[in-house]
């Protein structure tokens, strides 16, 4: 006696993610795709960065402070003081950054993506642009991810420069460093790549964050209460791919890009 496909555990959540996986495929296709909704960009960009710039800034000077008094105080015990703003440095662009944005992105701008798509959706406003011919994806995901891609990026290089100065007032003025060893450190451990790779990592958070909040968006159940729900699961799922997409990329960047100095 066979056992249904429907019970047998774990098939409703592999369903899932063969549609999400299915779904960021086809918005990465319709952003090469004619005709592009430029306008639909543009709005969307401006609307996610609107949301996201100020928490983005404000999340970024404690995230910084913290990072260089607990890097600080570790480079105090072991007498090497000098390297405390190359470390900082590292903590922030590398990692802090990165997460800060993608966390800002998936719980902000993802929410918002995930609540309009999921009103359309609700309304058939989705079903209607399928019988009339107009692929939704084209126009309404596909410019929704890109903003989110865009955003990501531009906020990872504001919240770099925030956090590395809020590390360097921190360190200087609570913690009695000198202004030239922090700086003059930097190029001891820190080289270009870790630029690169924070706003790789900056670039595919966003990516991720707006394909999950468009899946959950197209996905609801239950009327309107169901949309908040969906916007609830989309950023709590975001937040579990991010932490494991950052491990990843953590791992293949450091075996590839050995550290400055070895």
């Amino acid at each position: 006696m066979t056992t249904p496909a429907g019970s047998v555990p774990g098939t409703a959540a592999l369903r899932e993610t063969g549609k999400l996986f299915a779904l960021a495929a086809a918005s990465l296709g319709a952003m090469f795709r004619r005709p592009f909704q430029g306008r639909e960009l543009v709005e969307q960009f401006w609307f996610i960065a609107s949301v996201t710039i100020l928490p983005t800034a404000l999340v970024s000077i404690p995230f910084g402070a913290v990072i260089a008094l607990q890097v600080g105080s570790l480079t105090q015990q072991l007498g090497a003081q000098s390297f405390t703003g190359a470390a900082s440095v590292l903590a922030v662009i590398q990692q802090a950054s990165p997460l800060i944005v993608a966390l800002l992105i998936a719980g902000a701008g993802g929410s918002a993506i995930c609540a309009d798509i999921g009103s359309r959706t609700i309304r058939e406003e989705i079903d209607a642009m399928v019988v009339m011919g107009v692929s939704p994806v084209q126009r309404l995901i596909a410019p929704r991810v890109l903003a989110a891609m865009l955003v990501s990026v531009f906020l990872n290089g504001l919240v770099s420069v925030v956090g590395v100065l809020g590390g360097y007032f921190f360190n200087v003025i609570m913690q009695g460093g000198t202004p030239g060893a922090y700086l003059a450190s930097f190029s001891a451990l820190a080289h270009l790549p870790d630029l690169y790779i924070s706003e790789i990592k900056a670039l595919i958070f966003g990516f991720i964050a707006g394909a999950v909040a468009a899946h959950r968006g197209l996905n609801p159940r239950g009327g309107p209460k169901g949309v908040g729900d969906a916007v609830n699961q989309s950023v709590v799922i975001a937040f579990l791919l991010l932490f494991f997409v950052n491990l990843v990329l953590t791992a293949i960047y450091l075996q590839i890009v050995p550290p400055k100095g070895s």
